[in-house]
């Protein structure tokens, strides 16, 4: 019987990998963009605000030593996804790994809630992963090989005050992640979603803003504190790369253990 190779580290390497994040001007977003980049892929930072995304792209170019190309677009607005994909691709060649990570969480009362930030809200955090995905895959087929990741909630999985339209959105994400999964694996393609628990970004800024409100959330892990970024950074490595390939339409909760309790 001949012995199997011993694994390596190489299966989490990113080298020679094109990563396109959405919402990477800040928070989640930004720092999966610095973890891929610190183990080789080459990455395309996706969002709105021009100038906050350039600050980002030089801190991770600085942190890395690799070159990011950054991308401003409204994606509540974007009709021409292929558009996005063409611009995405000129760099670095196209894609195969997609973050979903851009979002929007207004946090209103449901009688305070108007239509056009219920169809914002589903816009950016359901309708852009759905058709970004979809134009980016004929490209990963071409390399017999693809990562998407999307970001979920624990809204996803539990009902928050004054969240409705984000939960419903956020919901939708783990259904449409095992349905890129069923659709797209047959080809390497990979579709898996991180739920974070409480993580400081802009969406999280009322809470984080609130000691006593933080506290509520850190007391509802079982590891007794809300997340760090640098937390998500093993998980998404994991999901970009080799290392699970076998892993496909799973949503993993990086959330301290409060899906849990």
């Amino acid at each position: 019987m001949t012995l199997m190779a011993a694994p390596t580290l190489d299966i989490f390497s990113l080298e020679g990998r094109v990563a396109l994040v959405t919402g990477a001007s800040s928070g989640i977003g930004r720092r999966m963009a610095l973890a891929f980049a610190g183990v080789g892929a080459d990455v395309v930072l996706v969002a709105r605000r021009r100038g906050v995304l350039e600050v980002a792209a030089r801190e991770i170019e600085e942190a890395t030593g690799r070159h990011v190309h950054c991308i401003d677009v409204d994606l509540a607005k974007l009709t021409d996804f292929g558009a996005l994909a063409a611009l995405a691709s000129k760099p670095f060649g196209a894609p195969d790994i997609l973050v979903n990570a851009a979002g929007v969480n207004y946090r209103e009362p449901w009688d305070a809630l108007t239509r056009d930030r219920w169809d914002t809200t589903l816009a950016v955090n359901l309708t852009a992963p759905f058709f970004l995905a979809r134009t980016l895959v004929p490209g990963m087929r071409q390399k017999s090989q693809g990562n998407i990741i999307n970001i979920a909630s624990l809204q996803s999985f539990r009902a928050f005050p004054d969240s409705a339209p984000y939960g419903a959105s956020k919901g939708g994400v783990v259904q449409l992640t095992r349905a890129m999964a069923e659709a797209w694996s047959r080809y390497g393609i990979v579709s898996n979603a991180i739920a974070p628990g409480m993580f400081p970004t802009d969406l999280t800024a009322p809470v984080f803003g609130n000691p006593e409100l933080a506290a509520r959330f850190a007391a509802l892990t079982a590891i007794g504190r809300n997340g760090e970024l640098p937390d998500l950074d093993g998980t998404a490595i994991f999901l970009a790369s080799r290392a699970s390939a076998y892993v496909t339409g799973q949503v993993i909760a990086v959330d301290g253990g409060v899906l849990a309790k």
